[in-house]
């Protein structure tokens, strides 16, 4: 492998050698390498030139087809801030390799989705979390590693970003996520959780993004929100979160995109949702919602909206919907809506798929005849 040093990079392939461009800083030496989707498949883990790159803060190796453990000489980088090998065909145990990275004090960023841990067994935690301190991103999904999440990942305290999707843990989620004061992201999705989800998480105020969806033993209630939230997207899809859905959802001026299909929430859909501007993404199926529809004349962003399999009651008037030229599917069947169906529904500009199902609701029979496709 031989390493070409330009303002910019690429990788040349020959029949023989891999010619590497790597970014530059000023007084030409190597700091990043973007080989992601290159197809390389060998050569990285005996390249001494690529290893040697003292002075690399960023490499990037994402998808291509090493089939091979993680590079050991990869502690050798002391300046590494930027570590990506997800979905790389890299494997094997964290100790072997990333254990050695106690001379890189300034790596920040770890992905290292779709490399096979499975053989780490449930100290991949541990590994991690005690000698680097400073994490701030943290990218594990699809790893196969195991739970429970150890109190040593706590030591974390500026970790922004937490990814463990699609991995069997098998366990609560820790408290003290709550007490990370710079999280942005928790995604932990199908991760087989159980247990009660901590109430204060919801409340970290810097929190952007909460993923809890396909954990169906995990169970929970959504509190009220703090006036100022930073939270953009809330999914709780298919897990056991019970209750009732707050007032004080409102309070997320932010939110762009909310998902509680299956779950076991009740009791009305709170109006002061109309407040909710920057709305998206609205997702309430199979639920035990009960009452009137609020309305979403405000939500002009609105492009998918599913309230089918709940309880809810009363007419359709032209101001639920009226004005959402975005939106794109609307689902309101299999609930006890009643009343005649308002035509300016099959005016909306935007929309594709609209679904009445079994509801006492008669269409105006002229705008019916013209959008059959819709229903």
């Amino acid at each position: 492998m031989i390493l070409v040093c330009q303002p910019s990079w690429r990788v040349e392939t020959t029949t023989q050698v891999n010619v590497v461009i790597g970014k530059c800083d000023l007084y030409g030496l190597v700091i990043a390498l973007e080989l992601d989707n290159e197809l390389i498949s060998s050569g990285v883990e005996n390249s001494s030139a690529l290893l040697s790159l003292e002075y690399l803060e960023k490499l990037n190796l994402v998808y291509n087809r090493f089939d091979v453990g993680i590079p050991v000489g990869i502690y050798n980088l002391v300046n590494l801030k930027y570590l990506n090998l997800s979905n790389a065909g890299f494997f094997g145990q964290i100790p072997m390799t990333l254990s050695r990275l106690t001379r890189i004090t300034e790596l920040r960023e770890l992905y290292l989705d779709g490399v096979d841990l499975s053989a780490q067994r449930n100290e991949w935690c541990q590994s991690l979390s005690s000698y680097l301190r400073n994490w701030l991103v943290w990218s594990l999904r699809g790893c196969r590693v195991s739970g429970p999440i150890d109190d040593s990942l706590s030591n974390l305290r500026f970790l922004s970003v937490i990814y463990l999707d699609q991995n069997n843990l098998s366990t609560t989620v820790p408290e003290y996520f709550a007490k990370f004061s710079n999280l942005t992201s928790l995604s932990l999705s199908s991760c087989n959780l159980h247990g009660a989800f901590p109430e204060t998480i919801f409340r970290v105020q810097s929190l952007e993004m909460l993923d809890l969806s396909n954990n169906k033993m995990l169970s929970g209630r959504i509190p009220n929100f703090p006036k100022n939230g930073s939270l953009r997207t809330i999914s709780l899809s298919n897990t056991k979160f019970s209750g009732l859905l707050p007032k004080s959802i409102s309070n997320l001026q932010n939110l762009s995109k909310l998902e509680l299909s299956n779950c076991n929430l009740s009791g009305p859909i709170p109006s002061t949702m109309e407040n909710l501007t920057k709305l998206v993404y609205l997702g309430f199926s199979l639920n035990n919602f009960t009452g009137s529809i609020p309305y979403f004349q405000q939500s002009k962003k609105l492009t998918y909206l599913d309230l089918s399999y709940n309880s809810l009651t009363g007419l359709l008037s032209p101001a639920h919907f009226e004005g959402l030229s975005e939106l794109v599917y609307m689902n309101l069947g299999n609930n006890l809506l009643n009343g005649i169906l308002p035509a300016y529904i099959f005016e909306l500009p935007s929309l594709q798929k609209l679904f009445f199902a079994e509801m006492n609701l008669l269409a105006n029979s002229t705008n019916f005849a013209m959008h059959p496709p819709l229903c």
